[in-house]
């Protein structure tokens, strides 16, 4: 639940920038994060078929460091997952 806060309230810091900043970083960060969510579901549906579970949910912490990070953060999350398997 505290980790749940700290993200929404780091997420409206960063929206709030944002908004004062460039409207055109927003829109990339969202972007960002509607291309991770949909990687992390389609790479856990290829996983799924290939039979490999990876830990790697979709909830707002992994959407915002895909956002974030980009492809380096997925390859991270997955990296994890995996680890986690071992």
């Amino acid at each position: 639940m505290e980790t749940t806060i700290i993200v929404i309230v780091c997420v409206l810091l960063l929206l709030l920038l944002a908004i004062k900043k460039r409207a055109e970083w927003l829109m990339n960060i969202i972007m960002r994060g509607i291309l991770g969510a949909l990687a992390i579901y389609f790479i856990n549906g290829g996983f799924a078929t290939m039979g490999i579970t990876t830990g790697v949910g979709l909830n707002e912490v992994t959407v915002l460091t895909s956002a974030i990070l980009g492809i380096p953060g997925l390859v991270v999350l997955y990296g994890l997952g995996f680890f986690r398997t071992l």
